[in-house]
């Protein structure tokens, strides 16, 4: 993950506030080495606020295999969203209420395919943690909607409830006005 200028991504490139209490890098540059595909694949992106969602701008394949080529089908395996969607997470930061710097999403946890750890999660579930519970809802959401995923599909997955319980708690986090400059909708093709 870098800046579009070429420096590593950190927490102070989450420049852009949206939402009620997320940050994030207004443009970023991902490249990402397949090990399944003999090339490596760089991803542009910039953030939309009309979308509510990081839009891809660019993509280069380089062919990182001697006497190797660049052709229809090695562009067909490349995975632009993919590469979207890990690299948002590097791109929100939020500030904890522990008194430190903040941080970004992806430096939350280290379970793999995971926005939060699950103690986190479990803490959202409880009755009496309804602010704590908004503000996962709204980073989840946040990092879902920013990489064209399904977010309410990624707030059932990450705090394992179910989809009607998903579903009420992003529309209660939109009241609120939680989610202010992040938008999905739904059936949006995932073309990046």
């Amino acid at each position: 993950m870098r800046t579009l200028e070429g420096d590593p991504v950190t927490w102070r490139d989450a420049t852009l506030a949206i939402g009620s209490a997320l940050r994030i890098v207004p443009a970023f540059r991902a490249t990402v080495e397949e090990g399944d595909v003999p090339y490596d694949t760089t991803v542009q992106a910039l953030y939309d606020n009309e979308l509510g969602r990081y839009r891809v701008t660019s993509v280069n394949v380089v062919n990182a295999e001697p006497g190797g080529e660049i052709n229809g089908a090695a562009l067909r395996r490349v995975r632009v969203q993919e590469i979207v969607q890990a690299a948002t997470p590097s791109c929100i930061a939020i500030s904890l209420d522990d008194g430190n710097d903040p941080t970004t999403v992806s430096e939350l946890t280290t379970a793999e395919g995971r926005l939060i750890p699950e103690w986190m999660a479990e803490h959202a579930r409880q009755r009496a943690n309804k602010d704590a519970r908004m503000d996962l809802v709204e980073l989840i959401y946040s990092a879902a909607a920013l990489s064209g995923q399904p977010p309410t599909k990624a707030v059932q997955a990450e705090l394992n409830v179910p989809y009607r319980t998903a579903a009420d708690w992003i529309s209660k986090a939109r009241t609120t006005g939680r989610l202010e400059g992040m938008s999905y909708i739904a059936g949006r093709q995932a073309d990046g």
